[in-house]
């Protein structure tokens, strides 16, 4: 059983994040616990008593925002009683910052979280840096998941030759044993036409053993302005990825990645880094 955590925007109740854990806990129990952070707090959430000095508190809602916060709590635990999906709500959410969300994580196999709804509060800019701060300050891997989007029944492993890369992988594959029969592509993208795929044989080996049902693919492409349309051929797929660094794999999550591949594409993204 894993412990998935979810952070909701609390005044605007994902469907999709929802979707994604339910289908999950269909083909391997799950305990979710749910976090709902109020639309008033996202924007500072991961500033909110990071720096030393800061405040440690967020301002407090205006009623209707806490009752429409309390209804999307109420709707949680109803689906998951539904859909019989062991639960547990986070219910203190007037101070609810960076500190708490980040322990939390720590104590989490997975976090995931709405790439839309966070898009429809704020312009791209905004929630490209946000989400580049959660993958940061998460002290478990992440999954960013659209509103709409088909069920994974293809895993993309993005490999680049980096330890990030590799370590993605590999917690992919501990995490989801249920979905380690699907198709895998192990790809390796690269923008000149010599480059050899960095360790193959071990990469092979270790892949290899996770994903019986594997194949590699070398891609010759500019990553930032093609990978995502070669993504959008993909629509039934999860991709797998590290994060941070001077990777290619890092380059990609940038503003036109979350951008294209995430908003666009409806593709739900995994992300770990150590």
């Amino acid at each position: 059983m894993k412990k998935i955590l979810l952070a909701f925007d609390g005044t605007a109740f994902s469907e999709g994040t929802f979707s994604f854990i339910r289908q999950l806990n269909e083909r391997q129990p799950i305990l979710a616990v749910a976090v709902f952070v109020p639309q008033v707090s996202f924007a500072s959430l991961w500033s909110y008593g990071a720096a030393a000095g800061g405040p440690d508190f967020i301002p407090l809602l205006e009623q209707s925002e806490a009752d429409q916060v309390q209804e999307n709590i109420y709707r949680f635990e109803t689906l998951c009683t539904q859909h019989n999906i062991r639960h547990s709500v986070h219910k203190h959410f007037y101070d609810f910052a960076l500190p708490e969300l980040k322990e939390e994580s720590r104590f989490a196999d997975l976090l995931v979280l709405s790439s839309e709804k966070f898009y429809q509060q704020w312009g791209t800019d905004e929630t490209a840096g946000f989400l580049r701060d959660v993958v940061h300050a998460a002290e478990c891997p992440v999954v960013i998941v659209p509103e709409h989007f088909v069920f994974p029944g293809k895993n993309i492993l993005a490999y680049d030759g980096s330890a990030s890369s590799v370590y993605a992988i590999k917690q992919f594959a501990y995490l989801f044993p249920e979905l380690l029969a699907n198709k895998s592509l192990l790809v390796y993208l690269k923008e000149d036409t010599e480059s050899a795929i960095p360790a193959q044989r071990q990469i092979s080996e270790l892949a290899g053993a996770h994903f019986p049902n594997l194949e590699q693919i070398g891609l010759r492409m500019a990553p930032r302005k093609e990978f995502s349309q070669w993504v959008a051929e993909n629509d039934d797929a999860i991709l797998v990825c590290g994060a941070f660094g001077r990777s290619i794999v890092s380059q990609l999550f940038r503003k036109s990645f979350v951008s294209d591949v995430i908003e666009v594409h409806k593709l739900p993204v995994f992300i770990a880094h150590k």
